[in-house]
């Protein structure tokens, strides 16, 4: 009986917990899925607390870093890589080639190591070398080559386009104007938005580097709401679309650049131009923002996020300011900080960018790699 009184201690502790994380749990949505490209999509959506409670408006971003390859972009991988099996431009031990600045090229290599496909990517020499290692470790091969404008017959683009026609059983799959792109987002990511926030969608907004994303969930939102949910697109420095989308089409020569990777446009692209009309509006976001946003995301809600991604959380929070309170934004956390954190949490990096002092002091003590 002596051991009585710490039964009744230890089962009242338990009941505590039991309490204390007694929070409604995920549900599972699937039984097993087979292999690599059975696991991409059905990410979460993650209400963002602290930001919620700044503007009195509910803030959620899609959690596409938990894809199986890390990024929003294994979902246009799958996407165009089934599009061209079904179309027959594709057999068994072909070669996928791809123009990228990284992250498509990252879903692609992971997709054709789960098909026993061979991969080659070209890509901008001004990309991390955390992708590019990642890249070679999935066994693609990789050609970084000067990044020079779209209509410069050596944009990575159009090299890859033509290594992809000097080979036989090989595709470029184009994922800048390749549709099956923004197919992929309207019948995946959008019915899960929408799904996630019980047909409650204010407004939705992302930057956009191919225009697949935005298109796609822009689309499926726009029907499922009735028109009712708005779209915006967020836009980083030195890309043209936001001045395109204020000026009502007027398309001006990019300059200027951005340290956020894979965003941006000098051109409407195919993609893109499928939902360029419906949008609603669109927000310019400096790099100073995008990279106080970082580190506020880190220190506020635990989420360890690359550039682009806070890039969009800052249009969230305008989008929000300008519906007003009580409205719900929804936006895309496109991957982790992991693929660029020898750049982005280094205080020499920040200050040859001319960008440390936008990380507020307080956050500071994150930049940490020297």
């Amino acid at each position: 009986m002596r051991w009585q009184p710490f039964h009744n201690t230890f089962y009242m502790l338990c009941s505590a917990l039991r309490r204390s994380l007694a929070q409604p749990a995920r549900r599972f949505t699937t039984r097993a899925v087979e292999g690599f490209t059975g696991s991409i999509g059905n990410t979460p959506l993650i209400y963002l607390k602290a930001l919620s409670e700044q503007t009195g408006s509910s803030i959620f971003g899609k959690a596409e870093f938990q894809n199986p390859g890390g990024s929003i972009k294994d979902r246009a991988a799958i996407g165009i890589v089934l599009d061209a099996e079904k179309k027959g431009l594709i057999k068994p031990g072909g070669t996928i080639v791809e123009g990228t600045a990284g992250n498509t090229g990252i879903g692609l290599a992971h997709v054709c190591r789960s098909k026993g496909y061979r991969c080659v990517i070209f890509m901008p020499d001004t990309q991390s070398q955390e992708k590019i290692d990642l890249l070679r470790m999935l066994g693609a091969g990789v050609y970084p080559v000067p990044a020079v404008p779209y209509e410069n017959p050596k944009n990575y683009n159009h090299q890859a386009k033509e290594y992809a026609q000097k080979l036989d059983n090989a595709i470029w799959t184009d994922q800048f104007d390749n549709t099956a792109n923004t197919y992929a987002h309207y019948i995946t990511t959008g019915p899960e938005i929408w799904e996630q926030t019980e047909g409650k969608v204010d407004g939705f907004i992302c930057s956009t580097g191919t225009g697949g994303t935005l298109a796609g969930v822009g689309k499926c939102l726009k029907e499922k709401s009735n028109g009712k949910s708005q779209i915006w697109l967020a836009d980083p420095p030195g890309s043209v679309l936001y001045t395109y989308i204020s000026s009502g089409g007027k398309l001006v020569e990019r300059t200027g650049s951005s340290i956020t990777e894979g965003i941006g446009q000098g051109r409407v692209t195919a993609n893109l131009g499928t939902f360029i009309n419906e949008l609603d509006g669109a927000l310019h976001v400096p790099d100073e923002q995008s990279i106080a946003m970082l580190y506020q995301l880190l220190d506020t809600e635990g989420l360890y996020v690359g550039a682009s991604t806070a890039l969009n959380v800052v249009a969230a929070v305008e989008l929000a300011r300008k519906l007003g309170k009580g409205s719900r934004v929804v936006t895309v956390l496109c991957d982790g900080a992991y693929r660029y954190q020898s750049r982005l949490f280094s205080k020499k990096w920040l200050q040859s960018k001319g960008l440390f002092d936008a990380v507020p002091e307080h956050l500071r003590k994150y930049t940490v790699l020297d």
